[in-house]
């Protein structure tokens, strides 16, 4: 996933150091890996956008970086001149504040700097240690304690002892491990989604955009080439699989819901509600709506969990352990977490406020979110935090219902199937017959630590009342 990045403060932002250095070279910046989120210690490089020799605009992509959560495109806000890589493309879990490249402002010869090395920059300090800590901070909401893994943690010696040893000299052999960025060739966001969409194998698709990057017009023109019949014993020997490298996002959510899994006592409560009349209302709405919103049947399912939220405060709190006192904080606002499908995986955008929004900013604020989480653009307080999640797979009309995984460290997720229509017995003056209403299977998921059994069958039964009298979510 690409997401840009806009860093105005650089003296704290990105760690630029000034260097007027030893031996020969020009006055110089030394660029240093940037942290590009609140958890990250470390990234990959990725593909750079910019030569050795190239000119630097304020707002230009200098290099693709990946990290635990996404693929980021570091753009550099100062003018001047790209000197040297210091890190070249596929380096991993390079430490945030080590140098990877060298700037110089237009003009300067940067003839000098072929012979510059990292030790001339300062030296490179070792990776942060993963401890299992680590992944608490990946939660959806930054946890209270510090980070466990500062480099400051590590002996002084430690950094000139990781930088001497010679098997990094190997590094620049043919040999050196491959990051996922190298494996998976750099493409838009668009392009992905439609590789995806058409079963594009992207690896075979040559990029035309920057930096040879693939663009969605690369994905439309791509004409497989037809291949001669393998002789049979090549058939016999090629591999009937295919392997492919697990992203540092893939390896994020599958620690994450691990977690979940293993240290939330998960139950689940599932109801068939009635969306007869929320239909009925939506449809009036719309249509007087004169172009200004769409509301679509997940806004009031948002809305509606906010008000059985607020109606049932348990559900709206989570387990918390703070200086080694276990707690369960109850959130007095309801933020909604909207589970959106990426071309890269699963991400949680937030609704804040839900309880005061209305139906219209509700209905603006997930398209939003939703666009932007699809094109890799949230900014990290957009999706970490929030207090309740709905995943709704209703737009899949082959879903009657489902079970999701409860979001860490929220105590509940609403799982929404998709609409029926479902004959139901009805007695009138004229006798007893048959009326069709369309209906909806909504499944709660609730950690048994935060939320007992009855507290959640009673969530379900207000977010159902509310459902089925839509009305109720304009008072």
């Amino acid at each position: 996933m690409l997401m840009r990045c806009f860093f105005r403060q650089l003296p704290a932002l990105l760690a630029i150091a000034r260097s007027y250095a030893s031996k020969s070279f020009p006055p110089h910046t030394v660029v240093t890996m940037p942290a590009l989120s609140p958890t990250m210690t470390s990234g990959n490089i990725g593909t750079w956008q910019k030569a050795a020799g190239d000119t630097i605009a304020p707002g230009d992509v200098l290099v693709e970086i990946e990290t635990d959560k996404a693929q980021m495109d570091f753009e550099f806000q100062e003018d001047g001149v790209l000197a040297k890589i210091l890190k070249d493309s596929g380096e991993k879990d390079v430490a945030v504040g080590n140098p990877i490249a060298v700037m110089v402002e237009e003009g300067t010869d940067i003839a000098p700097f072929e012979s510059f090395t990292l030790d001339d920059a300062g030296g490179e300090k070792a990776p942060p240690a993963k401890e299992s800590t680590e992944e608490a901070a990946e939660s959806s909401e930054p946890a209270d304690t510090g980070s466990q893994t500062s480099p400051s943690t590590l002996p002084k010696d430690a950094p000139k002892e990781e930088s001497k040893p010679e098997p990094q000299e190997s590094e620049s052999s043919g040999g050196r491990l491959q990051t996922s960025l190298e494996r998976e060739p750099s493409a838009s966001p668009a392009a992905k989604a439609l590789a995806l969409e058409r079963g594009v194998p992207i690896k075979q698709v040559k990029g035309t955009g920057p930096g040879g990057r693939i663009t969605k017009q690369d994905i439309e023109k791509f004409k497989p080439a037809s291949s001669a019949a393998p002789a049979s014993s090549a058939a016999s020997s090629a591999p009937t699989y295919e392997d492919i490298p697990a992203s540092s996002m893939r390896k994020t959510i599958a620690n994450r819901l691990q977690q979940s899994m293993n240290q939330n006592p998960h139950y689940f409560v599932a109801a068939t509600v009635s969306v007869s009349k929320l239909l009925k209302l939506r449809q009036a709405l719309n249509s007087s709506a004169d172009g200004q919103y769409k509301l679509s049947v997940n806004d009031f399912m948002i809305k509606a969990a906010a008000v059985a939220c607020k109606k049932v405060p348990a559900v709206n709190s989570s387990w918390r352990e703070i200086d080694g006192q276990i707690i369960i904080r109850q959130h007095n606002t309801v933020d909604v977490s909207v589970a959106v499908a990426t071309p890269i995986g699963l991400m949680t955008p937030i609704v804040k406020g839900v309880e005061a929004l209305g139906l219209s900013s509700i209905s603006a604020q997930v398209k939003d979110l939703g666009k932007r989480a699809r094109d890799g653009k949230l900014k990290p307080e957009e999706y970490q935090g929030g207090t309740f999640t709905i995943s709704n797979m209703g737009m899949n009309a082959a879903i009657d219902r489902f079970t999701a995984v409860i979001n860490p460290p929220q105590a509940g997720i609403l799982a929404v199937g998709t609409t029926k229509k479902v004959a139901v017995p009805s007695s009138t003056e004229e006798g007893h017959g048959v009326e069709w209403d369309e209906q909806v299977v909504v499944t709660g998921s609730f950690d048994h630590k935060v939320v007992d059994g009855a507290v959640g069958g009673e969530w379900i039964r207000e977010f159902k009342k509310v459902v089925e009298n839509p009305l109720e979510m304009m008072l």
